[in-house]
């Protein structure tokens, strides 16, 4: 079964519509973080795409994510309620609600812009090279699996 496709201005625009379902006092139906830190933490993926914020696994975690971690992230298969989450995803300090939601649209409006031949072959900072087809459900799949979260 395909995701939808982020790349597709319908379902970036279904996807944006979900996050301004959400409000600064809408609560998790499973997890430790608060909404804010939830929007924040689903920017990191874009951070490590358009910010250099986030600095290149090497040598035995490259491996580790590629071999092990990759297959979990990329395709179609959802993810399991409290897994484990990557060192630069956890969120343990408060965010900014309106900042975090803000950022997080403007990141997938530019991701849609630029659109799916951006990505195709797009190196990972996490994973190497990555098809359109796993780009599409990285982002679709970790988005859907947080606004799920969230109840919207």
């Amino acid at each position: 079964m395909a995701l939808p496709n982020i790349f597709d201005q319908a379902v970036a625009t279904g996807v944006i519509e979900r996050i301004n379902k959400l409000t600064s006092a809408t609560q998790p139906k499973w997890g430790k973080m608060n909404v804010g830190q939830m929007l924040a933490h689903c920017c990191v993926t874009y951070e490590m795409i358009y910010d250099n914020k986030h600095a290149a696994p090497k040598g035995l975690m490259k491996w580790m994510l590629k071999t092990l971690v990759k297959g979990a992230v990329v395709t179609e298969k959802p993810y399991k309620h409290n897994s484990r989450t990557g060192p630069a995803f956890l969120m343990t300090t408060e965010k900014e609600f309106s900042t975090e939601k803000e950022r997080l649209i403007n990141y997938i409006k530019k991701t849609q812009q630029l659109g799916a031949k951006e990505f195709d072959g797009k190196a990972s900072l996490s994973f190497g090279p990555l098809t359109t087809t796993e780009w599409n459900n990285m982002f679709y799949k970790h988005l859907d699996h947080h606004l799920s979260q969230f109840g919207v």
